[in-house]
């Protein structure tokens, strides 16, 4: 196998990885009566964002879902009270969603099933070392493709 064949074997492996553990970790969340794995990611960011939570577009852009799709999200979750949403007094065309009481009991709830999930599904399978080397690499091109600070 070239140099090249090896980037495209470890893209492959990286889609097929991040497919079957995101399946399997959202399987164990609904099983386990928690909000749906999307909602997690976004209330994540949400309490990221502190009291003045974050612009649409940001969270938008910290979760891996279209900006419609997170649009229709957060408006469900603003209807079932875990999210807010308040429109910028600056700026009219901007809104503000923020992580609310019940939305972070329900992240707190569905916390320890989610690590479980990672564990489980894939953390277990590497060494800290490949962990390591992953986690670097694959911050380094998340970095090399956004503005936002990937920690």
């Amino acid at each position: 196998m070239n140099e090249g064949e090896h980037r495209v074997e470890a893209w492959r492996a990286l889609l097929l990885a991040h497919n079957s553990a995101v399946r399997a970790i959202e399987s164990d969340v609904q099983r386990n009566g928690r909000i749906p794995l999307t909602w997690y990611d976004v209330l994540l960011e949400l309490r990221a964002g502190g009291e003045r939570g974050l612009r649409m577009q940001e969270v938008a852009e910290r979760v891996v879902l279209s900006r419609t799709r997170v649009s229709r999200l957060v408006d469900e979750m603003a209807r079932l009270g875990l999210v807010s949403k308040r429109p910028d007094p600056m700026d009219k065309r901007v809104t503000w969603a923020v992580i609310t009481e019940d939305g972070l009991a329900a992240l707190r709830e569905t916390a320890p099933v989610y690590l479980r999930g990672i564990w489980e599904h894939f953390a277990r399978h590497l060494s800290d070392d490949e962990a390591d080397v992953i986690a670097k690499a694959l911050l380094r091109v998340a970095q090399a493709h956004t503005d936002i600070s990937v920690s």
